[in-house]
């Protein structure tokens, strides 16, 4: 039991990614090393610097180049992220992103942090995202998994599709009817309950 319970304590859970007004992620952080983001992007400025600093920091910068061509982002001078995009004379602070810009930088710093858990789990990745973000957002994902397992639960025919195309992804619907929730899978044969023989 105690070792189950460990292994889960390593679990992360990313459910909570806040990107409101007043969301901690658009406010200035004390940057220091931090291996893996908060589970509502707290420490994101942080989170990317160590990303950059002993993480894979290519894999970084191409996850951004991928979802906003010709644009970096890097922690600030004042302990904010600093975005720079293509024929903009100054920076971005977080408090001037979009929800779903901000949004896509968590989601790249959760999944490419240096510290990776058993299992990531990630609950409707694809909220505030533009439609454009989630082919993107899906390539990064099947670069991520490489490394450890995620958990995706979404609602975005086109993120599910989008990640179909891997072939270590493995798609799992609840549909209800009537009350009662079904579960269904490109594989049901693993599904199914098979009652032992007498």
């Amino acid at each position: 039991m105690l070792l189950m319970r460990e292994r889960m304590r390593n679990w992360r859970f990313y459910d909570n990614l806040r990107t409101d007004v007043d969301a901690p992620a658009r406010k200035a952080q004390i940057v220091t090393y931090t291996p893996a983001l908060a589970n509502d992007g707290a420490d994101l400025a942080a989170a990317i610097a160590t990303i950059h600093a002993i993480g894979d920091g290519e894999a970084f910068n191409d996850a951004i180049e991928d979802a906003f061509p010709g644009s970096t982002v890097g922690s600030g001078e004042d302990g904010s992220i600093a975005t720079r995009q293509r024929g903009l004379l100054r920076s971005l602070r977080a408090s001037e992103l979009s929800d779903g810009t901000l949004r896509y930088i968590m989601l790249c710093a959760a999944l490419l942090a240096p510290s990776k858990p058993e299992i990531l789990i990630l609950n409707e990745p694809e909220s505030s995202l533009h439609p454009t973000l989630l082919d993107p957002l899906a390539r990064l994902l099947t670069t991520a998994v490489k490394t450890c397992q995620i958990v995706v639960v979404s609602h975005s025919e086109r993120l599910l599709t989008a990640l179909a195309g891997d072939p270590d992804t493995r798609t799992y619907r609840l549909e209800k009817d009537c009350g009662e929730t079904f579960l269904h899978s490109d594989e049901d044969h693993y599904l199914r309950w098979v009652w032992p023989s007498r």
